[in-house]
């Protein structure tokens, strides 16, 4: 599939992927473009994307402009795509086809976890059952009665919870969940490699090992080497809970796998049609098609429920404490842990191979992908090496045109 010229065509295909105010928006991302072998940064206008290349070779570079939004509205017409053509193109890694790619690309990627009281309680509830989903209507009842009327509005960090931790420890109720959930400090963890994010249409993993997990639809911070915001993103921070209940420390086998997280379609820069405040009640929705089963899973996220603010959030990541010369994304949680059964009689909500799953909200649109086991999902092949090549070739050898700071 080449670059179009055209622009006509598409329309609801477009919309269907775009924010509900996508005429207002400044939405950037990355296509795969078959004719040079390589990704580009896009912008989006109307129904199509344009190439950004010659305004920064990589989207965390662009994002490093001070005047960001104002160089990427006037940057000049040339390379495009249609978005109706790259949202229905196959499912796959097939070189000679454009398509969307995850719309972040040096940034790493970092993710907050138990920032909502009740997915706190379910990773307390995973924990109590050992990652086994047949007891988890048990525990579920066991613990909620337990701590979840305790817990239910205390800001974490604060001298009361200070004391609603000091009650719970008296009752052998204490968690490394309650820790970041309640305590001062929240919890922040490293979700998969830089460039190892897929986008929209393409294939999310879940391991053959794994018999209990879930989707994690939330709202993604992507902010620069300085610690600000600079636009945001829908991402799912896919979860194994059968691994994670186990043990909090198999979180990275839990967390980071082949295809195990899903950006996009777009970041949507900060500008004046939205700014970071209105994203504090935006609401995320999750759509689960089953494979085969007739089973549908429809739920929200709302994310005016964070119990901790996006600044608390980013500043945990980010300070004198540790830079990101590139910048980094962060998920910032989710209040969606699926109790809905499907498989096992009170074991609640798990994947099959084939759901599609849906995660959209009003300004920042639809990321939508297929489950597949990850072992036979496309092999992540374009990392840090091949994406320095691919830039010093479209540069001519010249290495200071590729710099991630312009």
């Amino acid at each position: 599939m080449s670059a179009s010229s055209a622009g006509a065509g598409g329309a609801a295909s477009a919309r269907g992927l775009l924010p509900a105010d996508a005429e207002r928006a400044t939405l950037v991302g990355r296509v795969w473009d078959p004719e040079t072998r390589g990704p580009r940064p896009v912008v989006v206008r109307g129904d199509e994307v344009v190439d950004l290349f010659d305004v920064a070779p990589t989207v965390a570079g662009l994002l490093e402009l001070d005047d960001v939004v104002e160089r990427v509205r006037a940057a000049p017409p040339g390379r495009r795509w249609r978005i109706d053509e790259l949202r229905d193109a196959p499912e796959g890694s097939d070189p000679a086809v454009a398509r969307l790619l995850a719309p972040v690309d040096l940034q790493v990627i970092k993710a907050c976890g138990v920032t909502f009281v009740d997915s706190m309680l379910e990773r307390v509830i995973e924990e109590r059952c050992a990652g086994d989903p047949e007891r988890a209507a048990e525990v579920r009842a066991a613990v909620g009665s337990a701590i979840g009327e305790v817990v239910g509005s205390v800001v974490p960090g604060s001298a009361e919870a200070a004391r609603v931790k000091e009650v719970l420890m008296s009752r052998e109720l204490w968690s490394p969940y309650l820790e970041v959930g309640l305590g001062p400090d929240p919890e922040v963890f490293t979700k998969g490699p830089v460039l190892s994010a897929v986008g929209p249409g393409a294939a999310v993993g879940v391991p053959r090992f794994s018999r209990w997990n879930n989707p994690e639809p939330e709202l993604v911070l992507v902010v620069d080497s300085h610690g600000r915001p600079r636009g945001a993103t829908l991402g799912n921070d896919v979860n194994l809970r059968d691994v994670e209940g186990r043990s909090a420390l198999l979180l990275g086998m839990a967390k980071d796998n082949t295809a195990s997280t899903a950006l996009g379609p777009f970041v949507r820069l900060f500008d004046e049609h939205l700014t970071i405040g209105a994203l504090r009640s935006e609401r995320i929705a999750l759509r689960v098609d089953g494979a085969g089963d007739g089973f549908v899973l429809a739920d929200e996220n709302d994310v005016g429920r964070l119990s901790r603010t996006f600044e608390e959030l980013v500043g945990a990541a980010w300070g004198e404490h540790h830079q990101y010369p590139d910048g980094f994304v962060l998920f910032t949680g989710t209040l969606f842990a699926p109790t809905r059964d499907r498989e096992v009689p009170g074991g609640g909500f798990t994947h099959r191979a084939g759901d599609t799953v849906a995660i959209s909200s009003p300004h920042l649109g639809t990321l939508a992908n297929v489950v597949r086991p990850t072992e036979e999902v496309p092999r992540w092949e374009l990392g840090l090496r091949s994406l320095v090549e691919y830039l010093c070739a479209q540069a001519g050898g010249d290495t200071r045109s590729i710099v991630t700071h312009p």
